[in-house]
């Protein structure tokens, strides 16, 4: 099977969306920050990964906890195959067994964290639970929360030849596409439920393809700055050999203010069109193989 891969670059706008620990009273979001100081939350990969597969509509892989106490581990089945569980087969796993080296199966869909493109101003949401403890004429309680409104960016990355194919193991090809199909209808309609909001995590701009390469093409270059899209960070990687005629991208009208640039530059189409570009794609690739 030829060498291919699959990458988008995705940007969505969400509040909110995923805390660390607490601080006291108060709920910290997660954080990281540059050199320069500015701070800017994220969304992990692993929350992400949850939200796909909690969303997905395929049978959950199961699992046990072995160990004691705070050594307690929780892993998947031994006899839990890809056969089974797309979970598995997007996302690998690892399963220990005394007296053996155990089972290991690396990612083949790959995720960066989604983080914000505006900086985190320190906004704080006051909470109280007034409602309730007016009902029993108690005091009422109070807590803080970290807030911050902004749009993310993060990337998905696929080895499509390496879908559905684990040590003597070998899904008929049929299957790898409706999977990945299945995975791209779910991204195009993500969202995340927390702390009584559901966010949508739908993208608003989308930009990618299969590529011979499996590099995350544009991850480092899609970026907003006055509810624009850069549009000439992108042209600058849309020159390298293979990348523009395999490159498609999608936008929701009018949500950025250089919407019809681009469309111009970057041969924009709807979000709904370029998903459907992309499964079309997926289902040629393993057609052909």
């Amino acid at each position: 099977m030829k060498s291919k891969g699959l990458a988008m670059t995705i940007i969505f706008q969400a509040e909110s969306a995923n805390y660390g620990e607490s601080l006291g009273n108060i709920s910290a979001l997660k954080k990281i920050s540059r050199n320069n100081g500015d701070q800017y939350t994220y969304i992990s990969r692993q929350a992400i990964r949850y939200n796909m597969m909690e969303q997905i509509g395929e049978k959950e892989a199961p699992v046990k906890a072995e160990g004691s106490g705070d050594k307690k581990v929780i892993q998947f089945l031994s006899e839990a195959t890809i056969t089974d569980f797309p979970e598995l087969d997007f996302f690998g796993y690892l399963k220990t067994e005394k007296g053996t080296q155990g089972q290991k199966r690396s990612a083949k869909v790959r995720l960066s964290n989604a983080i914000s493109l505006e900086t985190f101003k320190a906004d704080l949401d006051f909470l109280t639970n007034k409602g309730q403890a007016d009902k029993v004429g108690e005091n009422m309680n109070i807590a803080q929360a970290e807030i911050h409104r902004s749009y993310y960016r993060y990337t998905v990355t696929i080895d499509l030849d390496q879908i559905g194919i684990d040590g003597q193991i070998q899904i008929d090809n049929k299957e790898k596409s409706r999977r990945v199909q299945k995975l791209m209808d779910t991204i195009s309609f993500l969202y995340r439920d927390i702390r009584g909001r559901r966010e949508d995590l739908k993208p608003l701009f989308v930009i990618g393809g299969v590529y011979d390469v499996k590099n995350p093409v544009f991850q480092n270059v899609v970026d907003i700055k006055d509810n624009k899209v850069l549009v000439d960070n992108i042209l600058g990687v849309l020159d390298y050999s293979g990348i523009k005629e395999n490159t498609k991208c999608g936008v929701i009208k009018n949500q950025f203010d250089n919407t019809s640039e681009i469309e111009q530059q970057l041969n924009a189409e709807s979000v709904p069109a370029f998903f459907n570009d992309l499964k079309e794609k997926i289902d040629a690739y393993y057609e052909s193989n």
